[in-house]
C-alpha cells in the first residue's frame, strides 16, 4: 500500500504520537492511503488538494477521522459504486468492502481501533433495517 503524508511523514508521526485526530483516505482498492493531521488539512477534500490530487477523486476513497479511540467513517456510498444498480446491494457491498480495506489500512499505520459510523451517516442503515 502506498502511503502519502501531508505535509510529510515526520509531522504526521508527531500528530499520531500526540493522539491528535488524523484525516485518512483509503482508496477503495486498498492500494493507496492519504494521511494528514486534522489541524493541517481541516477536511478530506482539502487533504486531496494539498497532496495535488483532484478533488473529484474523493469518490474513490473511504473517508476516516482517526485517533487512538477509534476511526469515524464518513459513510458516503457513491451511486455508481462498482456498477451495482440495486441500492441495497450497493450499500451492503460498500460496507463490507470498507470494513475489510479500512481494517487493513489502520493496522498498517499502527491503529487497532474500532470503526464507527457516526449517527449522522447511518441513514443508509435505516433503509437496510440496521439503523441502530
Amino acid at each position: 500500500m502506498k502511503i502519502l503524508y501531508y505535509p510529510n511523514r515526520a509531522i504526521v508521526k508527531k500528530v499520531m504520537q500526540a493522539d491528535d485526530p488524523l484525516l485518512v483516505l483509503v482508496s477503495y482498492d486498498g492500494k493507496q492511503m492519504l494521511i494528514g493531521g486534522l489541524d493541517d488539512c481541516f477536511e478530506h477534500v482539502i487533504l486531496l488538494r494539498k497532496l495535488k490530487i483532484r478533488e473529484t477523486a474523493i469518490d474513490a476513497y473511504f473517508r476516516l477521522l482517526v485517533n487512538k479511540e477509534g476511526a469515524d467513517w464518513t459513510f458516503v456510498c457513491p451511486v455508481d459504486y462498482k456498477g451495482i444498480l440495486n441500492r441495497q446491494k450497493r450499500i451492503e457491498k460498500f460496507y463490507a468492502d470498507g470494513i475489510g480495506v479500512i481494517k487493513k489500512a489502520l493496522k498498517k499505520i499502527g491503529y487497532a481501533v474500532p470503526i464507527n459510523i457516526p449517527k449522522r451517516f447511518r441513514r443508509h442503515f435505516v433503509e437496510l433495517g440496521n439503523g441502530n
